[in-house]
């Protein structure tokens, strides 16, 4: 299926047989028992290759599954606050944030005030402050905290 008259044909261990027209190049492939094969269609004259094609789609395809093991996937967990949030439960959030980021998560914090209790923003950002201050040591402030109508947000990212 290679259209060009000829082509620069490298051998199936990787030693250069120079420019020659395509049905030489492909007598020499299949005196091998191999493949030839188009690697860069766009060069002038086309590269092509003797190898094996089908053991050459099998490793690409190893290859693609061995990097999406080792890639992850970060997902961005939700824990909601109020601003009077007693202690207990305080600790308990607490304890799953650093459970979140032991986990390699990133944490988006939210503190919701309802009503009136929005005219006390220091109250949150105490809140917020403490939660800093009691995360440091497993994770950093991506997003300092902000109010973004009646919602304080912050993201907290693994260390």
């Amino acid at each position: 299926m290679i259209r060009s008259p000829q082509v620069r044909v490298i051998a199936d261990n990787g030693e250069q047989l120079g420019i020659l027209p395509i049905a030489e190049a492909v007598a020499k492939a299949q005196e091998a028992g191999l493949d030839l094969v188009e690697m860069a269609a766009d060069a002038d004259p086309p590269v092509c290759r003797i190898m094996d094609y089908g053991r050459y789609k099998y490793q690409q395809s190893k290859k693609q599954s061995e990097s999406r093991k080792k890639t992850s996937v970060i997902e961005v967990k939700e824990i909601k606050f109020r601003p009077k949030t007693a202690e207990h439960d305080y600790q308990f959030k607490l304890r799953n944030i650093k459970k979140f980021l032991a986990d390699r998560n990133k944490i988006k914090v939210s503190l919701v005030f309802r009503g009136r209790e929005i005219a006390h923003a220091s109250l949150g950002h105490e809140l917020m402050n403490r939660l800093i201050e009691d995360t440091k040591d497993d994770g950093h402030v991506e997003q300092n905290p902000g109010l973004e109508g009646r919602t304080m947000v912050m993201v907290i990212a693994p260390k």
